[in-house]
């Protein structure tokens, strides 16, 4: 189920009992990661690139050591429809933290297979906010039975 971005962004503004109202930045951060989502939803390239730089780095650690590519490689695999096990998955912003022009966020992608959790830099340049670069880290586990 693909969660509209206006429902998704209304439900991440809305104040938590004992929290101040979430700011216009920080709204502005979540909507740039809503797209972030909805790529990986929708499969669909365009939305990725609402998401991040095109300069944007993904970084990550493979068979122990530091590895990178670039976010238009990443982009560039976007197979264009949701995955056959869509339905299964479940993606969500755990927090977000704005201080002027730059912010960080934790996102964790739950799949059948794989837990991601995604740790962005988000940079905002000419009024707008997108993702400069990913860190992040998955947890494989056996296929469900």
């Amino acid at each position: 189920m693909i969660v509209s971005m206006m429902t998704a962004l209304a439900l991440a503004a809305a104040p938590v009992a004992g929290q101040a109202p979430v700011s216009a930045d920080e709204q502005a951060v979540r909507a740039a990661l809503q797209h972030y989502l909805d790529g990986h939803a929708t499969g669909r390239s365009a939305d990725f690139d609402k998401a991040f730089y095109p300069e944007s780095r993904l970084l990550f650690v493979r068979d122990g050591k530091f590895s990178t590519i670039e976010s238009k490689d990443y982009v560039a695999r976007a197979p264009g429809k949701p995955a056959d096990d869509e339905a299964k998955r479940k993606r969500w912003i755990e927090w977000v933290d704005v201080a002027g022009s730059a912010a960080v966020a934790k996102i964790v992608l739950d799949y059948p297979t794989v837990r991601f959790t995604d740790y962005m830099t988000l940079l905002k340049v000419d009024g707008g906010w997108r993702i400069a670069n990913k860190a992040f880290h998955a947890d494989r586990r056996d296929p469900p039975k």
